[in-house]
């Protein structure tokens, strides 16, 4: 039986849920009957133990799974009834004027509702759609990161078949050195200070700033002393903001040899005829297809806040607190895998309320859109999702494979899916401003490898 919803705040609903507590013990009596048929006791056989010791022994036990059972049906019963729609886990507590009326047990059950959601009209909203064009500039400095990856180096001064790097036979940024260093503070090492054959490459800033530029100029067998500060957060706390002076001595200088951009270099990166042309043109496909993901994630990205800014409704707080504390779990297990120590103490989940708000809001947005307007992926638009993530790897067949065969794997696919949909539907529906960005601006930078 349910008493009338009472509404204790905008989300937050109570109601009185109740069984009869004869239903209970017929239950309880039903179990320990069962459980009978298998009990075990000291000098009896399996299945004639007395009931008073099955009660005895497996009484407690019953009764909790029983009562939980009773007050989960009663209360599904309940919100079925008043047609309620239950966000998160409810609190059920025994009524505080005793939980036992007329022979029946009563409860009050504390819980939130999903809202109403409202989308509005989206002719309304605002979205960026990015754009970004692939030139030959951008295939060019593709290239030379790639020759770079391929770089080797020869000893600076030795004729080999590519030469000799030059007259010039000090150390430039470019060259890798390698030298024997010993730093002290106060005329005493410390760790870390000393090393012999200590190999780096100049200018690709691995050594401070000080270390590197008292290397620049040496020849082979060439030594120089120099104070250097290291900065006051250097990992190394114990020399951190102390001033080191140091001695080096240059054992061998090499210049870097990159390879040239030809049929060899072509056969390289997977062009089996070494035609450079095709080696270009796949470049080209290569960098459209990252172009590609990263202007719809950023296009995503702005559809998706666009949404939370415009669709205003409460968000249950159940819900939130429970996506905080996946949120802290989920980076608890990222700080392990990075080797990072991770105490036992749980995170503070107010650290991750505004990001949780914000995912489960957009959760229900992207809910309702994909009900009111059949958004939903179909089996089609999964498949060709799978093939397009397969088409960057050597063996697509294979990768098709891998994600057919495991349904946790196509159910990701089925929500990117979905959400590509919404912004689909959305960007026909909202006023579009079509955006330029530069190809480095869009990676970042950095051209794809």
């Amino acid at each position: 039986m349910a008493i009338a919803v009472e509404t204790l705040d905008k989300l937050e609903r109570r109601i009185t849920i109740s069984f009869p507590v004869s239903d209970m013990q017929a239950e309880v009596e039903k179990r320990l009957k069962v459980r009978a048929r298998t009990a075990k006791a000291p000098g009896f056989r399996p299945g004639k133990v007395p009931m008073k010791m099955v009660a005895a022994q497996y009484g407690y036990q019953v009764e909790n799974e029983v009562l939980n059972d009773k007050v989960s049906q009663a209360f599904g019963r309940a919100a079925d009834e008043n047609s309620l729609r239950v966000a998160g886990y409810p609190k059920i507590v025994p009524k505080e004027n005793g939980n036992l009326v007329d022979g029946n047990l009563v409860f009050d059950a504390t819980f939130e509702i999903f809202p109403e959601i409202a989308i509005g009209d989206l002719t309304q909203v605002s979205v960026d759609k990015v754009k970004t064009d692939v030139s030959e500039a951008e295939i060019d400095k593709t290239i030379e990161i790639l020759r770079k990856q391929r770089v080797h180096y020869h000893v600076k001064g030795q004729q080999g078949a590519h030469g000799n790097g030059g007259d010039d036979l000090s150390a430039q940024v470019g060259d890798r050195a390698t030298l024997d260093f010993v730093g002290t503070i106060d005329g005493v090492e410390f760790a870390g200070g000393k090393a012999e054959d200590f190999v780096f490459v100049l200018g690709e800033g691995r050594m401070l700033p000080e270390f590197e530029a008292a290397t620049l100029g040496l020849k082979v067998s060439e030594s120089k002393t120099f104070d250097l500060t290291f900065p006051t957060d250097y990992h190394g706390g114990d020399v951190a903001g102390k001033t080191a002076q140091f001695a080096i001595t240059l054992k061998q200088l090499e210049w870097a040899h990159l390879p040239e951009v030809d049929a060899e270099f072509a056969k390289m990166l997977g062009v089996a005829d070494g035609d450079l042309a095709k080696m270009r043109a796949d470049i080209k496909e290569n960098l459209e297809r990252e172009v590609r993901g990263r202007v719809k994630s950023k296009t995503k990205d702005s559809v998706m806040d666009a949404l939370v800014r415009f669709v205003s409704f409460d968000v249950p707080k159940s819900l939130v607190e429970q996506d905080a504390q996946r949120l802290a779990e989920m980076t608890r297990q990222d700080m392990v895998q990075r080797g990072m120590q991770v105490n036992d103490a749980p995170f503070p989940l107010e650290l991750f309320f505004a990001q949780a708000e914000k995912r489960v809001r957009l959760g229900l947005i992207l809910s309702e859109l994909v009900k009111l307007n059949k958004l939903q992926a179909t089996t089609e638009q999964v498949r060709l999702q799978v093939e397009d993530f397969a088409q960057s790897y050597e063996d697509p067949k294979q990768v098709v494979k891998y994600y057919f065969s495991d349904r946790n794997r196509l159910a990701e696919v089925e929500a990117l899916v979905l959400e590509e949909n919404v912004v689909t539907y959305v960007l026909g529906q909202a006023k579009v401003n079509e955006i330029a960005l530069p190809f480095d601006e869009l990676m970042g930078g950095k051209a794809a490898q």
